[in-house]
């Protein structure tokens, strides 16, 4: 997993900073989640991809979500990451954005990519497999 994230070590979380190995044990997939404050599109997707998250994890569904911000600044990074249950790249983190972005060929936001354990590409367009999904179990397609 730790090449499949181009060693990122640490995220943010509401509590403070958590180790990624520590987020991503166990877990059956990760999602990286390319958005933007300031895209409309974004903005539009989040509290859905929120709402999914939420009934994915009340539903015991092993999955977590890191955020990889494209904001402008460090303000409106915050503000956005204040409407995520997940956790987020930390902000100043901008060369490993751009390092993410490109190993997953992030061209547009909002781009959800789905990982399974090992790091392996599950669902690279994750954004049309999460606006349809029930949220009671993951998708197959994630798995």
């Amino acid at each position: 997993m730790d090449a499949a994230l181009c060693g990122m070590t640490k995220v943010e979380g509401k509590d403070g900073e958590v180790q990624v190995s520590d987020l991503v044990q166990g877990k059956t997939c990760v999602g990286l989640y390319f958005s933007a404050h300031w895209c409309p599109p974004c903005r539009g997707f989040t509290p859905v991809l929120a709402q999914l998250y939420t009934k994915l994890k009340e539903n015991n569904q092993s999955i977590e979500i890191i955020f990889v911000s494209s904001d402008r600044d460090e303000n409106s990074f915050k503000e956005y990451f204040n409407e995520m249950p997940w956790h987020a790249l930390p902000f100043s983190e901008r060369d490993l954005k751009a390092k993410l972005g490109e190993k997953y060929g992030v061209r547009g936001i909002p781009t959800l990519i789905i990982l399974d354990k090992d790091g392996n590409i599950k669902d690279a367009e994750a954004r049309g497999t999460a606006q349809n999904c029930p949220g009671d179990k993951l998708p197959d397609k994630w798995c």
